[in-house]
């Protein structure tokens, strides 16, 4: 008895394929699309934006930045602990964290100090076992030494003499490059290990405008857009892209 599929000169059955309606094509390809996008954002590459001038020059309020979330390990995105080790922070890296004291909160520094090393400030002048660091560069703001904090305990004498301290194991000190403005571990402390979110590696975009503060873009460009509308050109006070910024690499 032969299969009538292998019997010369029959055409096989048609198979009876229906197209799937365009709402579930659709539905499909942006679940897909949802999942592509938290599983970059959970394992791979996370966008940040910068609301303070704690990190000036190198980054400026308005900055955007994307941060490898590989660079220290491969994390549990939902207790932030490492599963699989990449690697440690350099002294020089631009890095994102939970800010210890409040874990609803993510700050952007520098590594100065790694696990072991001794930092101390004397008049402003920063050493590292014993040795003076360019580490982020000495503020030349003349203005400087009469800085006003908002936070109280904030002074003088701990912003610009610190220490001698060693950093503990697992742990980084931080420091903002505009170190006459940075709330950073000379006034709380370390940085864990386990707080690293990952490096900031590059701007994907930048604005600037008379609204700068975190929150504002929207409304800084809505009235660049007002005067074009009433005034037959943008209003670059109120709203404008810092295009030289977008594609620099952070270092």
């Amino acid at each position: 008895m032969v299969n009538d599929k292998q019997m010369p000169g029959k055409n096989p059955a048609p198979v009876d394929v229906r197209p799937k309606p365009r709402w579930q094509e659709f539905g499909e390809s942006i679940l897909i699309a949802l999942v592509l996008a938290l599983v970059i954002r959970a394992f791979l590459v996370q966008a940040f934006s910068i609301p303070s001038g704690s990190m000036e020059p190198t980054l400026l309020v308005g900055d955007y930045l994307l941060v490898n979330k590989l660079a220290y390990g491969i994390r549990n995105p939902f207790t932030n602990n490492v599963l699989i080790p990449t690697g440690t922070p350099e002294r020089g890296d631009v890095v994102v964290f939970i800010y210890p004291q409040s874990p609803d909160k993510d700050y952007i520094k520098r590594v100065i100090g790694l696990p072991g090393d001794r930092i101390q400030i004397i008049d402003k002048k920063l050493s590292i076992n014993g040795k003076l660091t360019q580490i982020p560069p000495p503020s030349d703001n003349p203005e400087a030494p009469h800085a006003v904090y908002a936070d109280p305990e904030i002074t003088q004498t701990e912003r610009d003499n610190f220490g001698p301290v060693v950093v503990p194991k697992d742990s980084y000190f931080v420091m903002g490059d505009n170190r006459d403005k940075s709330y950073d571990s000379r006034f709380w402390g370390y940085v864990p290990m386990q707080d690293l979110k990952g490096r900031a590696f590059i701007i994907y975009f930048s604005w600037g405008g008379d609204g700068q503060p975190q929150g504002t873009l929207l409304p800084s460009l809505a009235r660049g857009l007002k005067g074009l509308i009433y005034n037959q050109a943008w209003d670059s006070q109120a709203f404008h892209v810092r295009w030289q910024r977008i594609g620099r690499i952070i270092h």
